[in-house]
């Protein structure tokens, strides 16, 4: 089942001295309902981003849905501060040892929307596990833990896969992409049937965000 697409534009790459007025610009893009808020911890990525507290003031300020990232060794251990902080959907990894299907579980008896996530190098089969439990599949098309990384070419066929997936056995899940996204590699994602794109960079510095959301969305 094809969902609507959306552009999240990733609040990572915004000025991170005045946050909040980075989320103001891709709020008063036309078009943009989501942002995405990647959490780093220096364990399961070499970066350091932000935490719930962050997560917790930019919430008042903003109507837009909140889809959190945990790049963490420990989701489960955080989870509940993050939808406390205003997170309205909460995706983790599979490749960090910890009970996933648990956290995935206590994620959506929380109240609010869980998504799996793999990296470049991860077998799109170890998602199996996990798709009947969320609402969203995260494909990394860089390795996470710093922007401005080139597209990772090698995993369009992976989300042709996840696509064919979801369509055989009629999920509903949302298909994100988060890495080197820009209307050139989006436009790839989207034909290869992605329809969330998470978008850094190439969002922030693009000189008409209204043209560049319109063109991955339309």
């Amino acid at each position: 089942m094809a969902n609507r697409p959306l552009v999240a534009p990733s609040i990572l790459a915004g000025n991170h001295a005045h946050l909040a007025d980075s989320l103001s610009v891709a709020e008063s893009t036309p078009g943009i309902e989501w942002i995405h808020l990647d959490i780093m911890d220096g364990h399961f990525v070499p970066n350091l981003s932000f935490g719930p507290q962050t997560v917790k003031d930019l919430r008042p300020g903003s109507n837009l849905f909140f889809d959190v990232h945990l790049m963490l060794d420990n989701p489960h251990l955080y989870i509940e501060a993050f939808i406390e902080a205003g997170a309205q959907n909460v995706t983790i990894h599979t490749e960090p040892d910890y009970p996933h299907l648990d956290t995935l579980a206590k994620i959506r008896q929380l109240g609010v929307g869980c998504g799996i996530c793999i990296n470049p190098g991860t077998p799109v089969e170890d998602l199996k596990p996990f798709l009947e439990h969320v609402d969203l599949v995260l494909l990394m098309t860089v390795q996470p833990g710093f922007g401005g990384q080139s597209f990772r070419e090698d995993v369009l066929p992976k989300i042709e896969t996840v696509a064919r997936w979801r369509e055989e056995q009629g999920y509903s899940w949302r298909i994100e992409v988060d890495g080197g996204v820009n209307l050139e590699t989006g436009l790839r994602c989207k034909q290869a049937g992605a329809d969330t794109f998470v978008a850094g960079t190439a969002f922030f510095k693009h000189s008409d965000k209204a043209a560049f959301t319109q063109t991955l969305q339309g």
